[in-house]
């Protein structure tokens, strides 16, 4: 990467959003096993935009409970924790997004791949990787592992729009086409960002290597890359360059080379996707 395009991209990282402050919160403390529920409900409560959006997609009919839910509280003890943190997590990553841009970049196309990526890599963890990695870091490198997208469509949008169009037309991967046409991938500038938000560094690094091939292999990277395989082989991506349905698995040593067994171990796939995309459209209504 030339100096000049460093100084572009720290300026563009510069110029988004901080992450918010109550969300990094809620990461610190779910990192301890030992968090309780009150410690996550008194600092979400403090947030009253997040607190809305968390009960109004919890009372959405995707989770169909029997009554409505009128406190995070309420909503830890039905749904736990976990699911609490990452729809907080979710909910941040949402709440950055530009609402439009120039480069002609799907934003909700991207959000459902982000979203179904998490939690399938969150799952993955769960059964393929158990004790190696965090489950709930798996889940965060998911979110954010394609948010340098959002800085290219942003602030490099005329390079991003023609390497969206280079992808597409040549059928060959966009991380291929934006080190042609903008000098490096969205992994990159993703990293960047993640630093800037004070990401632990096992996430920036999983972040910036995802589409490294010669990066040294981790369980959670294994997991990100598989999941974000899966994802796109079932049109759950911002851009389908390739067909991805028959491929091996990305990480054959963990995962084996049939990657249609790795999607029956994740058991109903289609509540992933379901869950995606009610997130994206109760996030969406007016």
């Amino acid at each position: 990467m030339s100096p000049e395009l460093e100084r572009r991209l720290m300026v563009a990282v510069d110029k988004m959003p901080a992450f918010p402050r109550s969300v990094q919160k809620v990461l610190e403390l779910t990192r301890n096993i030992n968090c309780l529920p009150r410690e996550l409900v008194a600092v979400i409560e403090k947030d009253p935009v997040m607190t809305m959006k968390i009960l109004k997609v919890i009372n959405s009919a995707y989770y169909s409970l029997p009554s409505k839910i009128t406190s995070i509280n309420q909503s830890v003890v039905y749904l736990g924790i976990n699911t609490i943190k990452n729809l907080s997590l979710s909910f941040a990553a949402v709440g950055i997004l530009p609402l439009t841009n120039t480069a002609g970049f799907d934003t909700q196309r991207y959000l459902v791949h982000s979203l179904a990526t998490a939690a399938t890599a969150r799952q993955l963890c769960a059964i393929y990787a158990k004790g190696e990695a965090d489950p709930g870091d798996c889940y965060v490198a998911g979110l954010l592992h394609d948010f340098g997208k959002v800085v290219f469509a942003q602030f490099l949008a005329d390079e991003f729009r023609e390497a969206l169009e280079a992808s597409m037309a040549g059928r060959f991967p966009l991380y291929q086409a934006e080190r042609q046409i903008i000098g490096a991938d969205h992994g990159v500038v993703g990293a960047m960002l993640a630093k800037r938000w004070q990401f632990p560094e096992h996430l920036v690094g999983c972040i910036h290597d995802h589409h490294q091939e010669e990066a040294e292999p981790s369980a959670m990277m294994d997991c990100l890359r598989v999941a974000d395989q899966i994802c796109r082989g079932n049109e759950l991506g911002d851009d389908i360059p390739v067909d991805r349905k028959n491929q091996m698995p990305a990480a054959p040593r963990r995962f084996g080379d049939d990657l249609a067994k790795v999607v029956a171990a994740l058991g109903d796939f289609e509540k992933i996707i379901a869950e995606a995309r009610t997130f994206v459209a109760v996030d969406g209504e007016k």
